[in-house]
């Protein structure tokens, strides 16, 4: 069953425009007809005149029309034209090199600029600009070009510039791949940003968000423990790219990739468990305490969830707080909110 808080802890929230709940939660003010969600910026009706309700769709089937300052039926980052304005010219040429002077001319405020896309994605534009030019060089890698061609498809001017870049997140520079390495990487793109896959001819090993802080740590461990990563795609890989295109298209939350899991007994027991959560439902951390046997082990399954390195596949984004908070995600809680609205869909039987 959904978990879901009670009104008087949504009203609360509403009160206090906890941006936890935003997307997770939205109130429908009986006195207006208007539903919004919890952060909006109006005044705050009485608490006899809100119902609450878990998604969109159950505002509209009562009734209520969207609000027009906090546009309810669209995610925060997408209410904002900053992000909007820039994100659709980086999409529009991804290899272009930005600068804080090219923000400026576009008459928008650095610091605005910053602190914006901190608080939405976790990163500045500027980091977000550069880890897409280097995923340009990435898949010329892949494709196996040289790697000066490389450095030029991600737009680096210096030598040194890109191979840092690509060392920071791959853990070594593009001339140490040998192109015998069993496990290869790849990357390719989502709905909800770049992913790098990491799999054999047999198993997936690895599937994470690109700008994931941890990416490099996981990486480096793997390597260790594999002996080596190369670039390039396998039978795996492939599989579950077409997964997630299902998954992110509606169509599926069913994914058969198998899996290779690095971790200890119990680790693996916690991840086993997350794969038992059906698309669509939630759990708080104690119910996984409970579920591995454990009641008091709430903090070992939430360690345990944070070292998930299967994006999406073990889904770590159906865990929240007892409170019904989203709670941490290492993928950025922009990018929970949206996986667990997406899975609304399959719910309603809109997928199998």
């Amino acid at each position: 069953m959904l978990f879901t808080p009670s009104p008087d802890e949504l009203y609360d929230a509403l009160v206090r425009r906890d941006d936890a709940f935003d997307g997770r939660a939205f109130v429908g003010v009986t006195s207006t007809g208007i539903f919004c969600r919890l952060t909006c910026p109006a005044r705050k009706p009485k608490r006899e005149h809100c119902q609450f309700f878990e998604t969109v769709a159950q505002c509209l089937e009562a009734g209520y029309r969207a609000c027009k300052r906090c546009h309810p039926m669209k995610t925060a980052a997408e209410n904002d034209p900053v992000i909007l304005d820039l994100m659709a010219r980086l999409n529009a040429d991804t290899g272009r090199r930005w600068r804080e002077g090219d923000i400026i001319r576009l008459g928008h405020d650095p610091s605005t600029v910053r602190r914006a896309f901190k608080r939405h994605f976790g990163m500045t534009f500027l980091e977000i600009a550069r880890l897409y030019r280097l995923r340009d060089g990435f898949e010329a890698l892949a494709d196996g070009e040289r790697v000066i061609d490389a450095q030029l498809s991600a737009g680096f001017e210096s030598g040194s510039g890109f191979r840092n870049a690509f060392a920071k997140l791959a853990g070594k520079a593009p001339s140490a791949f040998t192109g015998n390495e069993i496990l290869k990487a790849h990357w390719f793109d989502t709905p909800l940003g770049p992913m790098i896959a990491v799999a054999d001819q047999t198993h997936l090993h690895l599937l994470e968000f690109a700008d994931r802080k941890a990416l490099p740590g996981e990486l480096k461990k793997l390597e260790q423990a594999a002996g080596g990563i190369g670039i390039g795609e396998t039978r795996i890989t492939q599989q579950i790219a077409a997964e997630l295109d299902a998954f992110f298209s509606g169509r599926s939350a069913r994914f058969e990739t198998p899996l290779k899991l690095h971790g200890s007994a119990f680790t693996q027991d916690v991840w086993r468990r997350l794969t038992e959560i059906p698309a669509g439902e939630t759990r708080s951390y104690l119910d996984l305490a409970h579920a591995v046997g454990n009641p008091n082990a709430t903090r070992a399954v939430a360690r345990a969830n944070g070292a998930n390195q299967i994006a999406i596949v073990i889904p770590c984004h159906r865990v929240i707080g007892s409170d019904g908070s989203l709670t941490g995600y290492g993928g950025g809680l922009w990018r929970k909110q949206k996986l667990i609205a997406l899975e609304q869909q399959f719910v309603k039987g809109h997928a199998t």
